[in-house]
């Protein structure tokens, strides 16, 4: 099996996130892999185990998602790919899919690519998706179990309703939610030898691909408005003296 799990690099989840200047930014806050996609990584490396083969981590992002991928390769994965260029800097989920499908395709070979159910900044969660609509192949999303047979792929999912079953057939796309398994921790001999490894970046020269155009363009973001909060204590000398003058209170106020 081939396997690739596509991951992102995000702000750390105790970021606090504003706007400034119609755009989002968190400050100085540390980037890391992003935590939905640390299940993606999880779930291809038990199938990693259980049926042999290679696992490749995939990344779209600047030259500091080398980080984030090498979070992955410090799980257990055995190769790690950034795809980098400037160009690419302002993508939209559909490009991001776009560009996925076409690094897919030139690492070639792959029998299943794995996503994390969203990603912690845009949280779209539809990437696979569109990913999956560009290659052509199936989707299995918001899956709990995975299981190979036979060429194809069968999963439980977790939906509103309870769980669902679905099959696919080989190479398809898929999500994973949670039950998957909790992330395994790095290794400190993971952590050596991804501190060692030497990610290639790809441009979108080496993909010969053009920088697709935004379907999707987020033109003023702002803080939500402040709100003033006052609060009263009510007091008295007997409980029956409170609740007469709270009562008084929420009458004043028409609250009832």
């Amino acid at each position: 099996m081939k396997i690739i799990a596509c991951i992102k690099q995000v702000p750390d989840s105790e970021a606090k996130v504003k706007a400034e200047g119609g755009q989002v930014t968190w400050g100085d806050a540390p980037l890391v892999i992003n935590p939905f996609d640390e299940y993606a990584v999880e779930g291809a490396l038990q199938q990693k185990e259980a049926l042999g083969g290679t696992v490749t981590a995939l990344c779209i992002g600047p030259e500091s998602a080398k980080e984030a991928l090498k979070h992955a390769l410090a799980m257990g994965a055995d190769e790690a790919i950034l795809v980098s260029d400037p160009a690419l800097a302002n993508l939209d989920s559909v490009g991001a899919a776009r560009i996925l499908a076409v690094a897919i395709k030139k690492i070639g070979d792959a029998d299943m690519v794995i996503f994390g159910r969203q990603t912690l900044d845009d949280g779209s969660g539809v990437t696979g998706a569109q990913t999956a609509r560009v290659l052509g192949w199936p989707l299995l999303s918001l899956a709990a179990s995975i299981k190979v047979q036979d060429g194809s792929v069968t999963v439980d999912r977790v939906i509103e309703e309870g769980r669902q079953t679905v099959s696919g057939k080989l190479p398809a796309i898929l999500s994973v939610v949670q039950s998957i398994g909790e992330p395994r921790y790095p290794s400190f001999m993971g952590i050596r030898k991804a501190s060692k490894a030497t990610i290639p970046v790809w441009s979108l020269a080496d993909l010969s691909e053009n920088a697709p155009a935004s379907v999707v363009a987020r033109t003023e973001l702002m803080n939500p408005p402040s709100e003033e909060v006052v609060c009263e204590i009510i007091s008295g000398e007997t409980p029956e003296a409170i609740a007469e003058t709270l009562a008084d209170k929420i009458l004043a106020e028409k609250v009832l």
